[in-house]
């Protein structure tokens, strides 16, 4: 792995993220739009990513099998992850911060940041985008049952059908039996189809800058909470999970690899869509996903070094 494409694909994140923030701050974009374009970029851009990754993969048993693992690993990965704050924060969940903490460090954005990392990392494994795939798909999981339950404390908000029904899900429900039929669409088709997906790293890190510009930057960073949140999630919970992976038998560099990649993902917007969803700890769950995201340019440079 080049430490040289980890710095420039951070680099290229930053001048995204510059960009949406100067847009907003000379007035030639409303932060209030932000929410139009990351509706864009869950229905459209992130589904359109996903079904390219399929698209460009032949059919291979032993390919199905190894994204199936790592579907079940990641799912371990975070549920054990969620335990182990449970057990640490638990005496303290009746203030909702420290809920919103357990679901900060573990949720991350696998998906719009990850899948691309990834494939800029490993351009020569494609499957690598179908792992970023199958671990959106179980993070989604994750989200609405234990996630929902960790911001609410209530289980009448746990929704299993939003758990399955959700635009990771169905793109994947699509796009694997043409896989396992080894069908692809005509490359006159499938290239605007790819074209959409390429959208997904520069529209989110926009979005974030956007957002960015309408918060000042000196109340983001003025509570030790955030920077615990950070912590966890950049620092502890990659290499907790590396931990994880890093001495079970059978498993190859890349799989591995792409386990630490995705894990070391900055905190997901959807962690901030449910906290406003819920009316729970919207402002601290704002600051960590922004907190997380600035982070993240240092800290995935860092934390890949380990490769």
């Amino acid at each position: 792995m080049q430490y040289s494409v980890i710095v420039s694909n951070v680099a290229w994140m930053l001048v995204y993220m510059l960009v949406g923030f100067g847009l907003v701050k000379v007035r030639k974009a409303d932060s209030a739009h932000a929410r139009s374009i990351s509706s864009i970029l869950v229905y459209v851009c992130g589904s359109a990513m996903i079904f390219e990754a399929f698209q460009r993969m032949e059919y291979n048993p032993d390919d199905l099998r190894r994204i199936g693992l790592f579907y079940i690993v990641t799912l371990i990965i975070q549920i054990l992850m969620i335990g182990v704050l449970f057990l640490i924060l638990r005496r303290r969940y009746a203030q909702a911060k420290y809920r919103i903490l357990t679901v900060a460090a573990v949720l991350g954005n696998v998906g719009f940041l990850g899948l691309p990392m990834v494939r800029s990392l490993f351009p020569n494994e494609p499957i690598v985008a179908c792992y970023s795939s199958a671990f959106s798909m179980d993070m989604n999981l994750i989200v609405f049952t234990i996630g929902v339950y960790m911001l609410t404390h209530n289980a009448r908000y746990i929704s299993l059908r939003a758990a399955v029904v959700n635009p990771t899900t169905l793109t994947i429900l699509v796009a694997l039996p043409l896989y396992l039929l080894n069908y692809h669409l005509p490359e006159k088709i499938l290239e605007p189809i790819t074209l959409l997906g390429r959208m997904t790293t520069p529209l989110c890190m926009m979005v974030l800058g956007m957002r960015l510009a309408a918060t000042e930057l000196k109340t983001i960073f003025n509570k030790p909470f955030v920077y615990a949140g950070c912590f966890l999630k950049l620092i502890v919970y990659p290499l907790f999970a590396y931990a994880c992976v890093y001495f079970i038998p059978g498993l190859d560099a890349t799989f591995k690899a792409c386990v630490l990649v995705l894990c070391a993902m900055p905190s997901a917007s959807i962690m901030l869509s449910m906290a406003e969803i819920h009316q729970c700890e919207q402002e601290n769950s704002a600051k960590i996903l922004l907190a997380s995201t600035l982070l993240c340019t240092v800290t995935v440079p860092l934390i890949l070094l380990i490769l």
